[in-house]
């Protein structure tokens, strides 16, 4: 998936950003790639293809739902001209109507994210993209209801993976298999944001999914 100066650019809401610092424009800064998974699955690749020259970007921004990945997505994607693109994004689409009385629907949802994705390829045709499943867990505010109501949104995700031929990170079964070894709180408190536990946990699924093992 990687070569060699390859320039790759993590996509999304809060659980990407992670708390990064948006002033710091450059690749491979510890504080731009922020705290979670992004930071984690950065690293990882910078210590394994250390001869590559990677660079990695972190332009994810809290609560942002697709419409607003659009709104930015020429300075904050294109501009970039990532290789690999990775994206997580859908929470906060199904969360806010729920929590916040945001008014987007589902066929939004799939439009705006079918359009982002269409626009991308078409500024940049050889980019190789990866789409990461919106998750929930039931702890904190999240219920079994809510559990069930964002798969319709997981289920747009992946037929849109499908549709790009890109690369799918199934963190909604990642964290269901971690539940064996862990109650929900101990991965995500308010059923939403990762704790460092939960943070290692999908950069360790990202990284297995891109084709790069983190054993060794």
């Amino acid at each position: 998936m990687f070569q060699t100066h390859d320039t790759l650019l993590f996509q999304g809401d809060s659980i990407t950003d992670a708390n990064h610092r948006r002033g710091r424009a450059g690749p491979n800064d510890p504080a731009a790639l922020g705290q979670g998974y992004a930071f984690h699955a950065g690293a990882e690749l910078l210590r394994r293809h250390a001869g590559l020259g990677l660079n990695i970007y972190n332009r994810g921004i809290s609560g942002d739902k697709v419409y607003q990945l659009v709104d930015r997505w020429e300075d904050d994607c294109l501009a970039i001209k990532p290789d690999v693109l990775s994206i997580l994004v859908g929470v906060n689409d199904y969360c806010h109507i729920h929590l916040h009385g945001y008014g987007g629907t589902i066929t939004e949802y799939e439009r705006d994210y079918d359009n982002l994705l269409q626009r991308t390829c078409a500024a940049l045709p050889d980019v190789k993209i990866i789409l990461g499943e919106p998750f929930l867990l039931k702890a904190g505010g999240m219920t079994e209801a809510h559990i069930e109501g964002i798969t319709a949104y997981r289920e747009v995700a992946h037929g849109l993976a499908r549709r790009y031929r890109a690369v799918w990170v199934p963190y909604q079964q990642v964290f269901n298999d971690a539940l064996k070894d862990a109650p929900a709180e101990y991965w995500a408190p308010d059923g939403v944001h990762p704790t460092v536990a939960g943070h290692m946990l999908m950069a360790r699924a990202w990284l297995r999914a891109t084709g790069l093992s983190t054993d060794g």
